[in-house]
C-alpha cells in the first residue's frame, strides 16, 4: 500500500519507535524489503538515491517497479517511495516519476538557499501529496578517501527549516554513511535535545544507520527520532551472502549459475538484515 511517510512517522514519533528506511537498488532488494516488512507487519520506507534511481534506468521505471510490486505481492501494511538525499532537480524529477515522498538535501548550500529552495519544494511536494524531508548540517562520511567524523546542525537553522512545513527533518548528530571508523566518537545526545527543543514534535530522521550500537539506537529513537535509514549494512550482506554462494562451489553445481539462485542468498541475506532492524527499531506490529 503506497503512501507518503507522513502518518506512518507521526505515529512512530508519538509511539516511541522508528520507522526503517532502506535502500533500493534492484528487483531483489526491493522484493526482500517488502516482503519482510509485510510478514512483520511494519510500515517501510523504500530509499532511492539518485545514484541507484539512474543505475535503474530512471524515477519512472522504479516508480513503475515498486507499485507493480506492491500490487503483486499483495503488500498491506503502508510503503513510502522516498527520494534519499535529493538534489532540487532530482526532487522535482521525482514528483513526476511517482514517487510518494522526497528528501530535499539543502545542506551544502548557505542557509539561506536551503530556506527558499526547501519552501518551494514543500508547497510543490505538498500540492501533490507528497511527504517531504530537508536536511541540516551535511552528515559525515567517506568522500574520495577522506572521512568526516560527522558534523553536528545548528539547532537554530533547524528550526528555520523545520517551520516551512516540511514532514520530517535530518540533523546531524555526529552520525555518518558507510562504515564508521574505529574512532568514531559516537551520537551527540546533547545537539539532539537541543535540536529537539527547537523544532517541537516534528520527526527526526537519523542517517547512517550502518554500525550505530544498539544502545545509541534506542536512546535517539527515546528523543525524537522516527526514521533510521540503512543501506551500507544491506549492501555487505548482500556481498557477503554471494561471495559465501560463490566460494563454496555452489554456482556450479546443476544451474547454480541462473542468476535467479544466484542472487537468492544475497536476497535472503537483505531480509533478515531488515529483519533485525525493524525488530530493533520497534515498528514490528505497527502497520
Amino acid at each position: 500500500m503506497l503512501v507518503n511517510a507522513t502518518e506512518m512517522l507521526k505515529k512512530a514519533r508519538a509511539g516511541h519507535y522508528a520507522v526503517g528506511h532502506f535502500n533500493i537498488n534492484n528487483l531483489e532488494w526491493t522484493k526482500a524489503v517488502l516482503q519482510t516488512a509485510e510478514e512483520l507487519k511494519s510500515p517501510v520506507i523504500l530509499g532511492v538515491s539518485e545514484g541507484a534511481g539512474k543505475y535503474m534506468t530512471g524515477f519512472k521505471t522504479v516508480a513503475a517497479m515498486v507499485r507493480a510490486m506492491d500490487e503483486s505481492l499483495g503488500i498491506t501494511v503502508p510503503v513510502a517511495l522516498h527520494l534519499d538525499h535529493g538534489t532540487y532537480e532530482g526532487a522535482k524529477a521525482c514528483i513526476e516519476a511517482g514517487f510518494t515522498s522526497i528528501m530535499f538535501d539543502g545542506s551544502h548550500y548557505s542557509i539561506d538557499e536551503n530556506v527558499e529552495k526547501t519552501t518551494e519544494l514543500v508547497a510543490l511536494a505538498h500540492s501533490k501529496g507528497l511527504s517531504i524531508e530537508a536536511e541540516v548540517g551535511s552528515i559525515g562520511g567517506e568522500e574520495d578517501g577522506v572521512i568526516g567524523m560527522g558534523e553536528v546542525a545548528d539547532p537554530d537553522e533547524c528550526k528555520r527549516i523545520a517551520v516551512l512545513g516540511v514532514d520530517f527533518l535530518a540533523a546531524g548528530i555526529g552520525n555518518i554513511h558507510g562504515v564508521y571508523p574505529p574512532n568514531w566518537k559516537g551520537l551527540d545526545f546533547g545537539a539532539l535535545a537541543k535540536i529537539q527543543a527547537q523544532i517541537g514534535e516534528l520527526p527526526l530522521v537519523l542517517h547512517g544507520g550502518t554500525g550505530i550500537p544498539s544502545d545509541m539506537i534506542k536512546e535517539a529513537i527515546s528523543l525524537g527520532v522516527a526514521k533510521i535509514n540503512v543501506n551500507t549494512e544491506c549492501q555487505l550482506s548482500f556481498a557477503a551472502a554471494t561471495r559465501k554462494y560463490i566460494e563454496e562451489g555452489k554456482d556450479k553445481e546443476g544451474k547454480g549459475f541462473d542468476p535467479r539462485k544466484l542472487l537468492a542468498p544475497g536476497a535472503k541475506a537483505i531480509a533478515e538484515t531488515v529483519r533485525e532492524k525493524i525488530d530493533l527499531f520497534g515498528s514490528a506490529n505497527k502497520a
